[in-house]
């Protein structure tokens, strides 16, 4: 069977560790049977990261300017074990976090539901979208280890000199401080790709912050999401409609736990990445959620929503058997191939990535699966697979269908 032709290529950023291994596996299987592929590849593995000064993450998000669609495996975001495991010059920034400031885009993350694998929150019916602000925070945060006794102050130089100066807290021993920031521009962005992605898919916003501690950081998301709902998105929404709305975020927790889903849930940057990384556990596993990265110029950046999944890595690296789920890594790739077939028009593209999501799923839900679903699957016939006969009893459901 001839395969089908890219006429744009999609960046490929690849790895670490066991998704590393996957990335390849996924390729070799899945992909390259199928789709003559075109990408300009990015190898954002630690060791070259560090090689290059991280210059190679730079190149990465500026190719994903050019052409408009990647696809990024899961790759390590050093700590101070790591930077002596992998004997690195510093302690390198997040990867993923440089993407998503270079690209001010809006990370959307949604669980991928599978027959057999219920929800353990039982009112659950239908999946939670985590609209996740991708720029700033902790994620671009300024820390300093206090010595000892001292005061610490918050200060700010405008243009014209004049400084903004509050005292932080005065020490009387060792402590830490941390400063983070944010931008109204990106809080903008942030607010419009979630407004504009809730009517897309019809479905209701909720926002959530803690505007009631945070009286100046937190409420200004608030101010600007309520400014840009009133004034750009109002109408919109009553004619589609779906509403928005504001709560905290702790009551959000409450309300989310109750309800039957189907909604889009924007939190911060933190709390994006804890929440879709609770609800994707709730629904099954980690390795069963969608993550794309949006950006205001309508460029898309898929991903697993996962680690690296070291403790496998090791095991591999002994000669080990391992089931690491790959379902997460696969469906970043059909994401990414249904969005270049989109925007090239090639619908070879498209219905490669339909069939093999409908293909993969097939294959967890007639009974062959890695270990992680084993464990919580009420199929009575679930049988164990490694990862890479999980992967080849995939494509063994492709070809059948």
């Amino acid at each position: 069977m001839a395969k089908i032709e890219m006429t744009t290529p999609i960046v490929e950023m690849d790895g670490d560790e066991m998704t590393r291994i996957l990335w390849k596996m996924i390729k070799d299987e899945l992909i390259l049977p199928y789709i003559d592929l075109k990408s300009e590849y990015y190898d954002l593995g630690l060791k070259y990261r560090d090689e290059t000064n991280d210059q190679v993450t730079i190149d990465s998000a500026n190719a994903t300017k050019k052409y408009g669609v990647a696809v990024k495996c899961a790759t390590i975001t050093p700590n101070a074990a790591r930077v002596e495991e992998y004997d690195l010059k510093e302690m390198w920034k997040s990867p993923n976090g440089t993407i998503r400031a270079m690209l001010d885009g809006t990370v959307f993350r949604a669980p991928i539901l599978v027959k057999g694998i219920e929800p353990n929150v039982k009112t659950w019916e239908k999946p939670i979208t985590l609209a996740r602000h991708a720029y700033g925070d902790v994620y671009k945060n300024v820390e300093i280890a206090v010595p000892g006794a001292g005061k610490a102050e918050l200060v700010f130089t405008g243009a014209d000199g004049k400084e903004i100066r509050q005292t932080i807290q005065e020490f009387d021993g060792p402590g830490i401080i941390q400063g983070i920031h944010n931008k109204d521009a990106s809080i903008k962005s942030f607010a419009k790709a979630c407004f504009e992605y809730a009517l897309s898919t019809k479905q209701d916003l909720w926002f959530a912050t803690k505007d009631t501690i945070s009286k100046t950081y937190d409420a200004r998301f608030r101010e600007i999401f309520d400014k840009t709902f009133e004034a750009d998105y109002k109408e919109k929404f009553d004619k589609a409609g779906i509403e928005y709305f504001y709560t905290l975020i702790d009551d959000a927790v409450a309300r989310v736990m109750k309800s039957k889903g189907g909604f889009i849930w924007a939190c911060k940057n933190y709390d994006g990445d804890v929440m879709s990384d609770m609800v994707s556990s709730a629904c099954g596993s980690l390795a069963m959620m969608t993550s794309v990265l949006v950006s205001p110029d309508g460029i898309y950046e898929y991903e697993a929503a996962h680690g690296t999944v070291q403790r496998h890595y090791y095991k591999y690296l002994k000669g080990e058997e391992t089931s690491t789920n790959p379902v997460a890594t696969i469906f970043a790739w059909t994401g990414a191939m249904r969005k270049r077939g989109e925007l090239d028009g090639i619908q070879g593209l498209i219905d490669w990535a339909d069939k093999m999501e409908k293909a993969t799923l097939s294959t967890i839900e007639g009974g062959q699966m890695t270990g992680d679903l084993v464990l919580i699957t009420s199929n009575k016939d679930a049988k164990k697979l490694n990862s890479e006969d999980f992967i080849k009893a995939i494509r063994t459901t492709f070809d059948a269908m």
